[in-house]
């Protein structure tokens, strides 16, 4: 299955509207009566600043997001600001990861945005925190992604901003396989640390292929999961390849300059609007907004 193209943009419909157009397309018509005057065209883009380059990308990353079916306008933010991220040389694939839906409301509002956007993948689970999602997400992607693998796989909450520019600069020169990348704890263990905080690790692909055919993850899929994948690793004696992102992942703080690194990777704890604008303001995420007659924003 290739990954598809995450962000589609609105189709633009062109009608011949002045007097002399109009004639001119009704004449046309006597000849060719199979012509429109209607013109429709529909463009796509993907997400990753590489995909749309002539260039081969550093490396390919996709980030499950794992999230809930009501969080639709999470998603939507979520979709927005990484659509304005700077240009990188990574191709970095963002998918929204959810268990069986069980709702009405959320199969038919959830396909929708499966038709326009393409960045669902809802795996064969009930939602849980500690019950196996998190095997059942990184077990399942071989068989998804078969054809077309991927350099890394990182695991996400929907509560947290990349800096995707900074995350792919991190990733440059590290290994590609036997890696598993993170902010990890105890802090102080900055070499090896025994589990990544689970808010937003990244295995290489090779670790996700293990996982899907391993006996000791199968047997061991359920238990407190910011811990069971650093478990599952040294168990099979894997992961040997440990980056620990400290201090450039960590928890919102606050809305002042000093709350907020320069380094910074990513900003996890973002529940609500406040904290998520307060982030983007921070990082000047709405500079790019062009003065304008039609609005005016403090």
């Amino acid at each position: 299955m290739k990954p598809s193209p995450l962000n589609t943009s609105p189709c633009s419909i062109s009608l011949l509207f002045s007097s002399s157009a109009v004639l001119l397309a009704l004449t046309y018509l006597l000849l060719r009566p199979n012509y429109s005057l209607f013109s429709t065209t529909c463009t796509t883009t993907h997400s990753s600043p590489a995909a749309n380059s002539s260039t081969i990308p550093s490396f390919r990353l996709l980030i499950g997001i794992q999230t809930i079916p009501e969080k639709f306008a999470r998603r939507h933010l979520i979709r927005h600001v990484n659509s304005l991220q700077p240009s990188h040389s990574a191709l970095v694939d963002i998918r929204f990861v959810l268990c069986n839906l069980t709702r009405e409301d959320h199969a038919v509002f959830v396909a929708l945005e499966i038709m326009h956007y393409n960045d669902i993948i809802i795996l064969n689970c009930t939602e849980n925190l500690a019950d196996g999602k998190t095997y059942t997400f990184f077990s399942t992607l071989p068989r998804l992604f078969r054809d077309e693998p991927y350099d890394y796989v990182m695991k996400a909450d929907d509560d947290i901003y990349f800096r995707l520019d900074k995350l792919v600069e991190s990733l440059k020169g590290k290994a590609r396989e036997d890696v598993y990348y993170g902010l990890g704890l105890p802090f102080q263990n900055r070499e090896f640390p025994p589990f990544m905080v689970g808010f937003g690790y990244i295995l290489s692909w090779d670790l996700v292929e293990w996982i899907s055919t391993s006996e000791i993850t199968r047997e061991h899929a359920n238990g407190v999961e910011d811990l069971l994948t650093g478990r599952w690793l040294d168990m099979g004696r894997r992961g040997r390849n440990r980056y620990n992102t400290y201090p450039a992942m960590y928890d919102y703080k606050g809305p002042n300059q000093e709350d907020f690194r320069e380094d910074t990777i990513g900003v996890h704890q973002l529940k609500d609007d406040l904290t998520w604008a307060r982030t983007l303001k921070h990082f000047n995420v709405t500079q790019g907004l062009k003065p304008s007659q039609l609005y005016h924003i403090p």
